[in-house]
């Protein structure tokens, strides 16, 4: 009896799953494996699969695995609509990524002491706080400006070097008490910002051990760094220990995995390997246009996510 009973339900059990996920199918709606790592697109990666709105493109992106997002024009958004993607992410149960606390590319802002700049700054990174209160960030990115070039001003790079610590220690001060984190994102001077103070990592790893605070990591941005230095899987490991977040974007385009010559395959192996369980943002463009762009940049997760 018990035995027909355990076939009967079984059965039952069977059905109705299998009626789901034909239902699922009839209406168009994808059920994929979740992805290993938390990777996390922005706002207009999936617009044309899921329409401008950007609450649908967050059920869209839930809809297809990802467990988190990150949107560098997060402090620019109206508070309520601030809100209302917190309140969605939550209900999605994904979690947010970096938005940009500060950002002076092109300018003196870090290297050279100036009283005005410097409030400045810090008034931008209280300003960080309390949007990163308002939709559950932990992490920002924070750009330490150019280098001081001027040819009747230039200061030795070793003062300016020690400028950029000492604001960035009373940016971590600001952070520290609410548990937040400034993310320091070296970028590449070869293709997209000549000039900048944060290169390499190694500079990063440095400064982040002289600010000597849990408020102060390194974004590693894999585009960025393949192109300043390679040897990706190396200086991951030996910046390891200061490592709060990376991103991903292939080189050359600073598009999806897959499409430039990055192993990314390898590199989010090894990150997996070592235990990460933070995000990487998806901060690339996508290789082809329309829909048929956005499927080939879950597609291309899909594949790099396979160990």
């Amino acid at each position: 009896m018990q035995r027909r009973d355990f076939l009967k339900n079984s059965m039952v059990a069977g059905s109705a799953a299998i009626l789901a996920r034909t239902a699922a199918q009839a209406a168009g709606v994808n059920q994929p494996k979740p992805f290993q790592l938390k990777y996390g697109p922005h706002f207009g990666m999936f617009k044309n699969a899921a329409g401008n709105d950007p609450i649908d493109q967050l059920k869209y992106a839930a809809d297809q695995g990802f467990t988190a997002w990150e949107d560098n024009g997060m402090k620019k958004k109206p508070k309520e609509l601030q809100q209302q993607i917190a309140d969605t992410m939550e209900k999605l149960n994904m979690q947010m990524g970096v938005f940009v606390a500060h950002g002076s590319i092109g300018k003196t802002t870090f290297t050279r002491k100036d009283k005005d700049v410097w409030d400045s700054v810090l008034k931008d990174i209280k300003d960080s706080v309390e949007v990163a209160k308002r939709v559950n960030a932990k992490w920002m990115t924070v750009v330490p400006g150019n280098l001081d070039e001027g040819p009747r001003s230039r200061l030795a790079e070793g003062y300016q070097t020690a400028n950029v610590i000492e604001l960035l220690r009373r940016c971590a001060d600001i952070f520290e008490p609410h548990g937040m984190v400034m993310v320091l994102e070296p970028l590449n001077w070869f293709a997209n910002h000549g000039g900048v103070f944060l290169q390499g990592s190694p500079q990063a790893y440095a400064l982040c051990k002289a600010v000597d605070s849990p408020s102060c990591k390194i974004l590693f941005d894999i585009y960025h760094q393949q192109i300043t230095e390679g040897n990706l899987i190396v200086n991951i490991d030996n910046s390891w220990d200061e490592i709060g977040y990376f991103q991903s974007g292939d080189n050359p385009g600073r598009k999806e995995p897959g499409t430039g010559e990055i192993n990314y395959l390898n590199v989010f192996k090894h990150i997996h390997s070592k235990g990460f369980d933070g995000i990487i943002g998806m901060e690339h463009g996508n290789s082809k246009p329309g829909k048929e762009g956005d499927m080939a940049v879950i597609e291309a997760y899909r594949e790099v996510d396979r160990f």
